[in-house]
């Protein structure tokens, strides 16, 4: 049986850039440390996949001070909604039309 996985991002096989995109999906905006508290996950790790998705134009940062303390915001574009939502549609396609035995 042949299986397609057309439409599925690359962008999004791993769980934790799932989680951010996600997570950004039903939040207009969320700070660094909300999203590492969310997917329970450490600094470095979180920084690496931000970097991945901002690199994909997927996500943007908005930079600030909260006091004197610096403050790091992130949204999900225009362009990383469609990609995010296409995904989701392939994968629910591929999900309802696909019964292995």
């Amino acid at each position: 049986m042949k299986i397609s996985i057309v439409g599925l991002h690359k962008a999004f096989e791993s769980r934790i850039r799932l989680g951010i995109m996600s997570a950004l999906a039903v939040n207009d905006m969320l700070d660094f440390n909300s999203l590492k508290e969310f997917l329970e996950i450490t600094d470095g790790n979180l920084a690496s996949h931000i970097k991945a998705l901002e690199k994909e134009a997927f996500i943007g940062v908005e930079k600030s001070f909260v006091g004197k303390k610096p403050n790091t915001r992130y949204y999900i574009t225009k362009e990383g909604r469609k990609a995010f939502d296409r995904h989701l549609e392939s994968l629910e396609k591929f999900l309802k039309s696909r019964k292995l035995v």
